[in-house]
């Protein structure tokens, strides 16, 4: 998921958190924390398209989605082209998409109880299965904000 540093000896995770600032991150994180968004995201990765045919794709008004994407567009995510008198939008670049496959197949490996394989010493080791169960949803958290 990187720039062309894959494989590279370079800052691990600490480094370069301090160096982008750990606030820009953590906003981007956040703006993945409500499922109205998600949903949005979900529905731009299958291309770009006008508010009208976003807000009905994802189930939303009209208005309620102008203002996610405002804020997704401000953190960076999203962007907005006006085309004659709509506004298309689409994702900022594939780490927006990589960013929502990482969490869904997390979350898929929560429910399934599975572990990335570890790796010790450049040999691939068996990953102990889980026994706890994944953490419950509640009903508010499931339902789109």
């Amino acid at each position: 998921m990187g720039h062309g540093t894959e494989g590279r000896s370079g800052a691990g995770a600490r480094e370069r958190l301090d160096a982008v600032g750990p606030a820009d991150v953590a906003s981007t994180l956040q703006a993945l924390a409500t499922p109205s968004r998600l949903y949005i995201l979900a529905r731009l990765q299958e291309g770009p398209c006008a508010v009208g045919e976003l807000a009905e794709a994802v189930g939303m008004e009209q208005s309620a989605c102008s203002h996610q994407l405002r804020l997704l567009r401000n953190l960076g995510l999203v962007t907005g082209e006006r085309r004659g008198r709509s506004i298309i939008y689409a994702l900022y670049d594939h780490h927006v998409a990589e960013l929502l496959d990482q969490a869904l197949f997390h979350v898929e490996h929560l429910r399934l109880g599975l572990r990335d394989v570890a790796v010790a010493d450049g040999v691939p080791q068996p990953a102990e299965p889980t026994t706890a169960a994944a953490p419950a949803r509640s009903a508010t958290a499931a339902r789109r904000s």
